[in-house]
This record gives structure tokens, sequence and C-alpha cells, in this order.
């Protein structure tokens, strides 16, 4: 490699818009059991711009100024001592690790155990936008919700991001599943298998829905409240959209009694409604994991789960992509593509 740098889009300070620049930065080289990716294209995620407002910070505090991007894909430029599961040149795809990130950059340095090799039947635009999304599906419903053969599973707002992957992989552990959409989403969740479609602008989910086995809500808000009312006693809803519960801070981040304690009163409305109902409540915050994403690989290849990218944008014009992302109006994934960035 001949130059030292490389450009990347770089959180200079939280909140606002403009708080992200692309800059020109050292190149990272890979240590010890991490390997240097030639990134093609990252994913962007609600997470992306909510860690650029600062809304994350009680979470995750991040040392200014940072390469931004949750997830990428590419090729192995090097590998740093001890790595033995990839060699230069393979096409790999990864979510980055929650206390470094570094997605958005052409050049990014990932942990061995969170790599995997990419699916061998799609391009690079479209596995970047599998880890984050793809994962987060994968951990709730299996791990959480305990999808399985016969469950009924309620996902609002499956024509985004998380629920195009959340629909087909409750299908695949053998689910019936229930969605809404607006009309203009409807034909995708269709097509990605959605067994009852509630048209979110005519009809109100619970007014319909009666005794599912649980709710995997992507929305927050009031739809989260009223998805207690549809479960089941004794059934669960996961979130990925509401409020952390003392659990999330054990669990998925590692963290001690004064975040559980800040947790438990911030979620105590939406745990006092679930109690109401006879529903427990989880807030999930996935984790990254090398050999689950190559499971994803798997059924990606098999033809079982198709990725939906709605748009790619170049990466001289992230902050497009970042105000579409946030207008809430994508059906599917939004990705950037680095490859050829220019001055």
């Amino acid at each position: 490699m001949n130059s030292t740098k490389m450009k990347a889009l770089v959180l200079t300070r939280y909140r606002g818009s403009d708080a992200a620049e692309l800059r020109d930065v050292r190149r990272p080289r890979a240590a010890r059991g991490e390997v240097l990716v030639r990134v093609h294209a990252a994913g962007l995620n609600p997470v992306d711009y909510k860690t650029r407002d600062g809304m994350l910070k009680v979470v995750q505090r991040y040392p200014l100024p940072v390469v931004m991007g949750n997830e990428l894909s590419g090729v192995v430029e090097e590998l740093g001592e001890g790595v033995a599961s990839f060699a230069p040149g393979d096409r790999v795809f990864a979510r980055m690790p929650k206390d470094t990130m570094g997605g958005l950059a052409e050049y990014a340095v990932v942990p061995e155990q969170f790599l995997a090799k990419m699916p061998a039947s799609i391009d690079f635009n479209t596995a970047a936008g599998v880890p984050l999304a793809g994962l987060t599906a994968l951990q709730a419903l299996r791990d959480e919700l305990h999808v399985g053969r016969g469950s009924r599973i309620f996902i609002p707002g499956g024509a985004g991001g998380v629920g195009t992957f959340a629909i087909q992989l409750a299908k695949w552990l053998g689910a019936e599943v229930t969605t809404t959409a607006s009309p203009r989403g409807r034909a995708l969740v269709e097509a990605l298998g959605a067994d009852v479609v509630i048209d979110y602008t005519k009809e109100r989910f619970e007014e319909r829905l009666r005794d599912m086995d649980g709710a995997f809500d992507l929305l927050g808000g009031e739809t989260l409240l009223k998805s207690f009312g549809v479960v089941k006693r004794g059934g669960k809803v996961v979130s990925i959209a509401g409020m952390p519960e003392p659990e999330t801070a054990r669990k998925d981040l590692g963290r001690g009694l004064f975040l559980r304690a800040l947790f438990w009163l911030a979620s105590y409305k939406i745990r006092a409604v679930a109690r109401k109902h006879g529903v427990s409540y989880r807030y999930l915050f996935m984790h990254p994991d090398g050999a689950e994403l190559a499971e994803l690989a798997g059924l990606i290849d098999a033809g079982t789960v198709r990725p939906v990218i709605d748009r790619v944008f170049a990466l001289n014009d992230v902050a497009e992509a970042f105000a579409y992302l946030e207008s809430g109006r994508a059906k599917g994934k939004v990705v950037v593509e680095i490859a050829g960035v220019t001055a």
C-alpha cells in the first residue's frame, strides 16, 4: 500500500446534521487478531444518526473525532498476527465493533471474530446492508422470542431495514407472520412472505389482532405500547425502538448497577403496561457475531433470505444518504458505496 491516508466520514462533535464530515485520515493497520478490509460499501442505520446526534452517549460515548459506520462489505487487504480464518482477497462483510465503529471509510480494521465471508450470490452494495439489520432480526427472533414452528409473530413496520429481514427469518423459523405496511410497502412485505398485512393508514392493528405469541417492535412509541395488548398472557415483546430496560444494561452492554437503575426508571411506564397485560418486555442491543453472519450468508446463498436495498449513495453524497434515511421513506436498506470515492 502506497498511501498512508484515506477518506472517511468523521464525527467531530455531537448533534446536528453537519456534525460529521468527510476528511482525510490516517489509514489503520491490523493489530493482532484483526483484519484490514478495503471497504467497498457500508450500510446506514438509525443507530448512525442517533450516534451523530448524541442520543446514545449514555450507552456509548466515543472519544472524538471518530470514524463513523457500523457495517461494511469489502475485500481483505492484510491480516494481523494470529488471524487464520481469512486470506488476502477474500470478499467479506461485518458488523463493526460497537466501541470503535469505522465502516464509513476506504479502509477499516475488523476483529476476526466479527467478520464473515460474503454470500457468493450478491454484490458488495447488497452485502453491506446485511450485517446489522440481519443480525438484529436473527437475535431478536431466535434468541429472545424463541420463534419456532407454528409461532404467531407480530412485526409492525415490516418494510423497513430490519423488518425485511425479520419477516423472512421468522418464516424460515416456521412462524406465521403478521405485519403492518402502507399501501406502497404492501407488495414488498407480501413478496417477503408475510401472511397477514394490515394497512396502517386504514386499520388499527390493535383492533384486529389477539393472542399473538410474541411481537418484534421496530417502531416504538404508541405502536410498542399497543403491541402488548395483542400478545397473549405469558408472551413477550422485544423492541429495538422503545426504551432500554435493566436487562439491556446487564446482558447486552455488560454494565453495572448505575445504568441498570437508570434504565429501570426510564422504562418504568413501558414495563408497567407490559405487566398489566401479563407480557414480558425486552429491549435488544444486538451484538456482532461472525458465526451468525456466516449463517445468514448461507441463507442468502440458498435463496431463503433476500436482502432488500432501497437506495445506494456515493460516499461524497453521504449527507444526502443520512437525510434520506432519517426521512423514514426507505423500504429496505440504505447503502453508501465507498469504492471509487473522489476527493
